[in-house]
């Protein structure tokens, strides 16, 4: 197990993570960082653990809201696809009657 030395509200901490995922882990902190210092300058100082706390939901409402738009673009993209297959059916359906009329 390997170790990433982070930086976060100007505290060091020291994290497991897997083998090769220092670097992502650091990066990930900085960004928390920067959202955290943007949540604090909307709200005013209200605490490490409530800033925390609003940061957390925020991050999940914006989880959610990338997965509804995903689901949404897959469930579009499906219905694309039917409606091709649907149509490419059709178009060899009326083929084989022409190929069979013709024999």
């Amino acid at each position: 197990m390997a170790r990433a030395e982070i930086r976060l509200r100007g505290r060091d901490y020291s994290l497991a993570c897997a083998p090769g995922q220092e670097a992502r882990l650091k990066d990930l902190a900085t960004r928390l960082d920067t959202r955290l210092d943007e949540i604090e300058a909307a709200v005013g100082q209200v605490g490490d653990q409530r800033l925390m706390l609003i940061a957390a939901l925020a991050l999940l409402d914006e989880l959610e809201n990338v997965s509804s738009e995903a689901a949404a673009s897959v469930d579009l993209s499906l219905a694309n696809v039917n409606t091709a297959l649907d149509e490419a059916a059709k178009r060899l359906l009326a083929l084989a009657v022409k190929v069979e009329g013709n024999l």
